[in-house]
């Protein structure tokens, strides 16, 4: 039972290994050598079915945990690109950071997603879920990283109430 335990734990050990520091499948034909061995001496000691089930857990378990671990690895920092986050610059168009407060009309139908002409320029925006129909007067309400909010214009709102109370009327 200890040299089955033991050749789990290598097997375990070299997958880990392989995901950390890739080896082009040599570390993963040991991994699988020892997790084989394993397996066969513990159906010769009786507790085969046993084993069996842990490895089918241990396994896929101790691959996770390595993807887990990769990107802090030597190699995963080396292959790995740190993402841009909202508040990175990077991902930010220069002119958008200074349209909150500007105004602009709806070119196509936002749903909530669509193109809005501000500042005589076609602008990516997006409505805060409703969706806002071309021709609407529209106000950036903020900038989020690539991300132009936009509301509609208290004047359209007004025009808007108007109208439906006059239909609530007919």
């Amino acid at each position: 039972m200890t040299l089955a335990i033991l050749l789990l734990g290598i097997g375990l050990a070299l997958v880990v290994a392989e995901v950390l520091f890739p080896s082009f499948g040599v570390l993963s034909v040991l991994a699988t050598a020892a997790i084989v061995g394993a397996l066969v001496v513990a159906f010769r000691e009786g507790v085969g079915s046993e084993f069996l089930i842990a490895t089918a857990i241990l396994v896929p378990v101790v691959i996770m945990l390595g993807l887990r671990a990769f990107p802090k690895s030597p190699m995963g920092k080396y292959m790995m690109v740190e993402g841009l986050s909202f508040e990175s610059r990077a991902a930010t168009d220069e002119r958008d950071v200074d349209l909150v407060g500007s105004e602009g009309i709806v070119e196509t139908t936002l749903r909530p997603a669509g193109i809005a002409r501000i500042d005589d320029r076609r602008v990516d925006v997006v409505s805060r879920g409703e969706i806002i129909e071309p021709g609407v007067a529209v106000i950036v309400h903020e900038v989020e990283g690539n991300r132009v909010v936009v509301i509609r214009s208290a004047a359209t709102k007004t025009e808007e109430d108007a109208q439906s109370a006059h239909e609530e009327k007919s």
